[in-house]
């Protein structure tokens, strides 16, 4: 399994990047958000990958995060959703925005994406509602590719000169529904209170998602 890849954008195509790995070069399919987000030809890059091989095909797809990698493993676990479906989904919502749209029952934000007709988006909706809040409380992102390529080499330099951090909110998110898992609030209520905070206030640090989560979960009335 070649679970990254990090070396040399060779040449970049609309669905794909051709990546130099020490003289080999691999195809790697992105969702258009995480291909807008690559740096340009011959600039170092670093990709979590997923290799999906059938017996007339072999693809090698690209993720920026480990939450981007989870989404896609969980997308194209539900039945009618491929890979191709998967990232035209990623690319609309993002990873942060598929946990929001599923933690919330909204398939009709899934159904935004290229391709996902309303009977697909209330699937994915409906198999996934249970797997929302074990992603949205992983934190793990992607360490930038730095260093020197030269000859056919990718030299990994001792000290990163910087990494690419969690956005505040997701780590904010992340810790939000640990709190409230210790208070006793189920996986389900916790990150659905947390994704409509979240998505109210998108800059929102833990302790205002932590109180904007505990009024929504609040009895009414």
């Amino acid at each position: 399994m070649i679970g990254k890849i990090t070396g040399r954008i060779d040449y970049r195509a609309p669905d794909h990047v051709l990546i130099d790995v020490r003289g080999v070069g691999y195809l790697v399919y992105c969702s258009d958000r995480t291909l807008a987000a690559l740096p340009g030809v011959g600039e170092a890059v670093a990709l979590f990958t997923d290799l999906v091989v059938r017996e007339d095909l072999m693809q090698l797809f690209g993720f920026q995060t480990l939450v981007e990698k989870e989404w896609h493993r969980l997308l194209t676990s539900v039945q009618g959703v491929g890979a191709k479906a998967s990232l035209a989904i990623l690319g609309a919502l993002g990873p942060d925005g598929v946990s929001r749209a599923i933690a919330l029952g909204d398939w009709n934000a899934v159904k935004a994406a290229k391709g996902v007709g309303p009977k697909i988006a209330q699937r994915v909706v409906l198999d996934l509602k249970d797997k929302a809040p074990g992603v949205m409380a992983m934190t793990g992102t992607l360490a930038e590719a730095h260093g020197e390529v030269e000859a056919a080499q990718v030299i990994e330099p001792s000290a990163p000169r910087g990494r690419t951090k969690p956005a505040p909110n997701q780590s904010a998110q992340a810790e939000a529904l640990s709190a409230l898992g210790n208070l006793g609030y189920g996986p389900g209520d916790a990150a659905g209170a947390v994704a409509q905070a979240a998505g109210e206030n998108p800059d929102a640090e833990t302790p205002t998602l932590i109180r904007a989560a505990l009024k929504l979960l609040a009895p009414k009335g």
